[in-house]
């Protein structure tokens, strides 16, 4: 056999390595289906007491799981549609969605459509279920970020024509989610919004200015509502006599359960403190319930599979810009400052780091706008992950 055969044959029994390069980010997928099937297991868990009691006396202790279940499918199928939706589409329609979502934070005040529970104007009736339209705001606030990033990136620098446009825009949509009143979903929104333009590279003077403002209004909106001035007095001094019945009484609830599960839990369903003792234990404070039956293992579980999600979205939208694809880059780094804000605040809500706030854990928390809309955000991480391994292939998205 010449040289030149044995070398061909050589080239030839080496498959090129690029061709073994997966279609996915195996860290992201494995960590969103962890979340996903856990919180499906915890929202059982959490809720199976419910139906004992009087305000779900017509349900049963599957109803939560079967619902949530249901929703994951929704989603699953919103999220395979967005998967398939190339970026350059997605970068299109987002100024239509941002109005169309816009419209529905306004329907939720009309009688008839809106929808009030304990007293808040926060979803619009559907039929069997309810829809919560600063859910979708999310995912659309994320999108209209880095579009306008894209579209103003020779203006970024400027305080009038750099961030005038997006600040009155992202104030029309706080004013509307104020008078639901829904603070959670505005915090996480602005800091959507303020972290892509941050990432987009707005003038640091413009963007301090804009994080001092923020905080003095986020400090009087607290400090002027009563209701909410006396849950961060509680959260000071949650053992406080005069509030442990009343304005701290969640939050205490919270860290005896955390408390009673020390290092490993009492046991999966094994939970005292869901047993109609901690309020809202399958939505805002499913942690807690985490912690007293999984101990710190399981949130610290927790912890790390929601870093995993942040830290894998950002090096996604890091490739995505460094191969110029900037509006892809920032949205899937929006997603992963959305998830990491979210996260940290509901953790910190139930370890009693932070003030009481109502967000739910992400991916994790029973309910169905927001794990529908999870799940379509985690497709456009997923989305753009796919559209960087093809052209790093050498293809065309």
């Amino acid at each position: 056999m010449s040289l030149f055969a044995e070398l061909t044959q050589s080239v030839n029994a080496i498959r090129p390595g690029r061709t073994t390069m997966r279609n996915y980010d195996l860290p992201l997928v494995v960590a969103s289906s962890v979340l996903l099937c856990f919180g499906l297991l915890m929202v059982y868990s959490a809720s199976i007491a419910l139906a004992d009691g009087p305000t779900f006396s017509q349900m049963n202790h599957y109803s939560f799981a079967a619902r949530q279940a249901v929703f994951m499918v929704a989603g699953l199928c919103l999220a395979t549609l967005v998967w398939l939706t190339p970026m350059a589409v997605m970068q299109r329609l987002t100024l239509p969605l941002f109005g169309f979502t816009t419209v529905l934070l306004v329907l939720v005040f009309v009688p008839g459509i809106g929808h009030e529970a304990n007293g808040a104007n926060r979803w619009i009736n559907l039929g069997p279920v309810n829809f919560q339209p600063s859910e979708l705001m999310k995912v659309v606030a994320v999108l209209f970020a880095a579009d306008y990033v894209v579209r103003k990136q020779q203006h970024m620098d400027s305080f009038l024509n750099g961030f005038m446009p997006i600040a009155i825009a992202m104030a029309g949509v706080g004013i509307l989610l104020l008078l639901e009143p829904d603070l959670g979903a505005l915090i996480v929104i602005m800091a959507i919004a303020m972290g892509v333009l941050f990432l987009g590279g707005i003038n640091g003077r413009v963007f301090s200015g804009l994080a001092a403002v923020l905080m003095g209004i986020f400090f009087l909106l607290i400090w002027l509502s009563p209701w909410r001035r006396a849950r961060l007095f509680a959260y000071l001094d949650p053992w406080n006599p005069d509030n442990i019945y009343t304005s701290s009484y969640q939050l205490s609830h919270s860290l005896i359960a955390i408390g009673r599960g020390e290092w490993f839990g009492v046991g999966l369903g094994s939970s005292i403190e869901k047993l109609h003792y901690l309020p809202e234990a399958h939505t805002d404070f499913i942690l807690s319930v985490i912690g007293e039956e999984l101990g710190f293992m399981g949130i610290s579980l927790v912890v790390v599979l929601f870093a995993t999600l942040v830290v894998r979205s950002f090096e996604i939208g890091r490739q995505a810009i460094a191969m110029e694809r900037v509006f892809s880059g920032l949205v899937a780094q929006g997603v992963g400052i959305w998830f990491g804000v979210q996260s940290f605040i509901n953790i910190g809500v139930c370890l009693g780091v932070l003030p009481t706030k109502g967000l739910t854990l992400p991916l994790i928390s029973y309910g169905g706008s927001g794990l529908v809309m999870n799940l379509a955000a985690l497709a456009l991480v997923a989305r753009v992950d796919y559209e960087n391994r093809v052209l790093m292939r050498g293809g065309r998205t």
